[in-house]
């Protein structure tokens, strides 16, 4: 049984609203601010733009990634709800 559309959106909508709430965050913030601070010292005395080429790698690296991962995760949704579908259709028949 096919997972509807409208429940995976619901899901990928709830997913979007709880990035938010944790971009919002002091604690993700402080992270990021240590992120850029902790790359910026990789390279003390160096043109930044020298390292462009880098980044844009970096950028396009993390974005498959992170694709790949809302992929795993959707299909781990799936895999749960048809699950949960055999289940109650196996308790149902009794």
């Amino acid at each position: 049984m096919p997972v509807p559309i409208w429940f995976l959106n619901a899901i990928r909508q709830r997913l979007d609203l709880i990035m938010l709430d944790i971009e919002r965050q002091s604690e993700w913030r402080k992270l990021r601010a240590e992120e850029r601070s902790a790359f910026g010292e990789m390279f003390p005395g160096e043109d930044k733009m020298k390292g462009a080429d880098y980044l844009e790698w970096e950028d396009k690296h993390l974005f498959r990634r992170a694709v790949e991962h809302e992929l795993l995760y959707t299909q781990g949704v799936k895999d749960g709800i048809q699950l949960m579908i055999g289940i109650m259709e196996e308790v149902n028949s009794k």
